[in-house]
């Protein structure tokens, strides 16, 4: 009988130490799924702030667009217009590529 008793004592320990052990890996699971929730928040918070700048970004261009397609059709208007505006469209031209070409030589000095 008194070996019945260890025997049973014996085995009610190992449950003991596994249902401790079951417990202290549950604990662990439930951080690392914590932790890993907390990061695909912040990935998605981050892909909606992404997609926002995108957005500003895309009508930044439309407006962007729309304001060098005026421009072109100025110039073009200008250019089938008389002689004078002929003479200033080519100091302007000049002065754009001189322009050009000074700030070239000034960065390449500063980066020398």
């Amino acid at each position: 009988m008194i070996l019945c008793i260890c025997v049973c004592s014996g085995h009610g320990s190992m449950d003991d130490m596994l249902d401790t052990e079951n417990k202290r890996l549950a604990e662990n699971l439930a951080s690392k799924v914590s932790r890993l929730k907390s990061l695909a928040y912040d990935i998605d918070r981050e892909a909606e702030d992404q997609n926002d700048y995108l957005d500003n970004m895309d009508s930044n261009f439309l407006s962007a667009t729309g304001l060098l397609t005026g421009s072109v059709k100025r110039f073009s208007t200008m250019v089938r217009s008389g002689k004078d505006n002929r003479r200033l469209l080519c100091y302007v031209s000049g002065g754009l590529v001189l322009a050009f070409f000074l700030l070239y030589y000034l960065i390449s000095r500063i980066h020398s």
